[in-house]
């Protein structure tokens, strides 16, 4: 793909006082945001966001399992990253690793109903971190509107 060339300084429009404000609130959002709910959801559940999220993506997943990598892309972490989740997660009962049946070199992850029933537990929790830190902050705004322009924006 070809890169846009970057239009001479005369072309440019400096930023509103608002889109200022934006752009220096995202980075902490950022960081803040995902701690907040960690946190919310160390202190109740004694499970990680992060663990809650491996839950959920294999929840909504086929036959309730995803490949190694295809579970690393879904939590946003490295395999690696994404291997030692699920061996914490595999020796609370939660997730258990299959050979894949196609290649036999590949492993799927696989809620187990411990895991799912774990999944359901700390659903509440997570639920109620996420409108507390986030969204309840953003009860004026269109909501359809900011999510079809931040999906935008990560595209």
């Amino acid at each position: 793909m070809a890169r846009k060339p970057t239009p001479p300084p005369e072309a440019l429009q400096p930023l509103t006082p608002e889109e200022e404000a934006v752009v220096r609130a995202l980075p902490s959002l950022l960081y803040a945001l995902p701690r907040a709910i960690d946190a919310q959801m160390s202190r109740e559940q004694g499970l990680s966001n992060t663990e809650y999220l491996t839950l959920m993506r294999l929840s909504e997943a086929p036959d309730r399992q995803l490949r190694m990598h295809e579970l690393a892309r879904a939590i946003e972490m490295s395999l690696s990253g994404t291997t030692r989740i699920v061996n914490r997660l595999e020796s609370e009962g939660y997730i258990q690793r299959l050979r894949c049946d196609r290649d036999g070199r590949s492993w799927h992850a696989s809620l187990t109903d411990a895991g799912f029933a774990r999944l359901e537990e700390a659903w509440p929790t997570n639920l109620a971190a996420i409108r507390r830190h986030f969204l309840d902050h953003l009860t004026e705004l269109d909501l359809k509107q900011l999510a079809t322009a931040l999906q935008n924006v990560a595209t």
